[in-house]
């Protein structure tokens, strides 16, 4: 049996993978394996002959992206309460699972994927001939995504289509460079392990999935098409995505915009809703919340996490946080899903 426990929390913007895998009989030990990297409430109960659980977990995190082969070598159920902080899509290699999530059962197999949204309880059948690749994407990097190719708003979560095919079209090709990916990545020494590439196969399955799920934005779907912004708004937005951590003054993100203070905070006004330095403020105040939600509390504290995305004053701070998340960061990572 070879394991490995959940990797601490990396500095922002590390692009550095870490592997992690688990061969055991024990489905307790499997079922914390999967809970540190993935979920906190999920449930793995064997519906089959327990004497054949033979669980078997290759998984790599890289970011906000964690992809992982996984089999149980027994029938099993699968059961999780909402996600909340991610999508979630699963790739079978072989056999076929059935899946209810958000009213749609939907049978999965090597020609056709599930997707499941942040939103809404999941039950899996996962039989024992099943095997896949398991892809777990941050709910704000693919929505970061989708809202930066289409340059307009999306609301969250986004409405994607509950599967994809595997056979043809960009399904079949971002199934394969997930696969291609998982594979070199338990390499220590390949390529694709370093962290300059590692940053760019990134990017390549976050934005890959963007355009390979259906969803409605650039169908003109009534209520949800937002309105275009302009290049000094997405300039800005660009920036503080890209680096929201770092201690940003209004005319510092004028200057990247290309335009003189007054300008972006009226841009912002008409096009995000809020002026810069209070999106700033949310988009780390995010961050910090979803770094929580997969932290293991024996390993981080919350003055570390905060002080990591440009939370310098703790009291003002814990305030802001209860103020937009309805409880204090502590009970975050204490209660951490």
């Amino acid at each position: 049996m070879a394991g490995g426990r959940s990797p601490g929390p990396a500095a922002p913007g590390a692009d550095v993978p870490v592997h992690i895998s688990l061969r055991t009989t024990d489905v307790d030990e499997a079922r914390e394996f999967c809970r540190s990297l993935y979920y906190g409430p999920l449930r793995i109960e064997p519906v089959g002959d327990p004497g054949r659980f033979r669980f078997q977990a290759d998984v790599v995190v890289l970011g906000p992206i964690t992809l992982g082969e996984v089999g149980y070598g027994t029938d099993i159920r699968v059961s999780i309460a909402a996600l909340e902080t991610a999508y979630h899509v699963l790739v079978p290699l072989t056999g076929m699972l059935r899946s209810r999530h958000r009213g749609a059962v939907v049978l999965a197999d090597p020609t056709r994927a599930v997707v499941f949204r942040p939103t809404g309880d999941i039950e899996v059948d996962w039989p024992a001939s099943c095997r896949l690749i398991s892809v777990k994407v941050e709910r704000a990097a693919l929505e970061r995504e989708v809202d930066a190719a289409l340059d307009q708003r999306v609301i969250s979560p986004l409405p994607l289509g509950a599967t994809f095919d595997l056979v043809d079209g960009p399904g079949r090709t971002w199934a394969a460079m997930v696969r291609l990916l998982l594979t070199e990545l338990r390499e220590p020494d390949a390529l694709a392990s370093r962290p300059r590439m590692a940053a760019r196969w990134r990017d390549m399955v976050v934005s890959g999935l963007a355009l390979t799920v259906e969803h409605p934005y650039g169908e003109e779907p009534a209520g949800l098409q937002g309105p275009h912004r302009p290049r000094t708004v997405k300039r800005a937005l660009d920036a503080m995505h890209a680096e929201p951590w770092r201690a940003y003054t209004i005319h510092d993100l004028a200057a990247l915009a290309g335009v003189g203070v007054r300008v972006l905070q009226e841009s912002f006004r008409q096009h995000v809703g809020m002026p810069p330095l209070t999106y700033l403020r949310r988009l780390r105040l995010d961050a910090v919340h979803a770094e929580l939600c997969r932290s293991d509390p024996g390993q981080v504290s919350v003055s570390e996490v905060a002080y990591r995305y440009g939370f310098t004053h703790l009291g003002r701070f814990a305030g802001a946080y209860r103020t937009r998340f309805g409880e204090t960061p502590s009970q975050t990572l204490r209660d951490r899903r």
